[in-house]
């Protein structure tokens, strides 16, 4: 089973929200998932995501494969870890 991490948008007409889920690749955008691992708020200033970063280095580590934004989002939320 491909493993994915990517996003499922939540909110309404114009105002999207997101959240990080865990979902086999197969699966439909807003479908089932598999873990919520965080969200992402692109209306929002500054720092718009929350992200359980050990829940993500472990999917990883089991060879889920992120998508673009999550990918950047790990990437913030890492350098913001180290800081």
């Amino acid at each position: 089973m491909a493993v994915a991490i990517r996003l499922t948008r939540q909110g309404s007409k114009d105002r999207p929200y997101y959240k990080i889920i865990v979902t086999d690749k197969r699966s439909r955008r807003d479908g089932r998932f598999i873990e919520q691992i965080g969200t992402y708020d692109p209306m929002k200033e500054g720092d718009n995501y929350e992200i359980n970063l050990e829940k993500a280095e472990a999917w990883l580590a089991k060879g889920a494969q992120p998508s673009d934004t999550v990918s950047s989002i790990i990437k913030k939320s890492r350098a913001k870890a180290e800081a």
